[in-house]
């Protein structure tokens, strides 16, 4: 393995992964939950939505999208 270069401007100088093991901890398996970034109007209303209905943002924000995918799968 070679040393880092002055080149190598994405990893800071005192980093060193001599002697590391790769995939470590790769799990072949892991499910991975991706982050949505809602506009700040859209989360204002979905958050005082879910509430009023006493349920999670995320719960709320899943089962409109759900009702979405059914229409748009309906339209096909």
């Amino acid at each position: 393995m070679n040393a880092p270069t002055a080149e190598d401007d994405d990893l800071p100088a005192g980093i060193d992964f001599f002697g590391g093991t790769q995939g470590k901890f790769y799990r072949p398996n892991a499910r991975l939950n991706l982050p949505v970034y809602l506009d700040a109007d859209v989360q204002a209303y979905l958050t005082a939505l879910a509430v009023r209905k006493g349920v999670a943002l995320s719960e709320l924000a899943n089962d409109l999208l759900k009702k979405d995918i059914a229409i748009l799968e309906a339209g096909k």
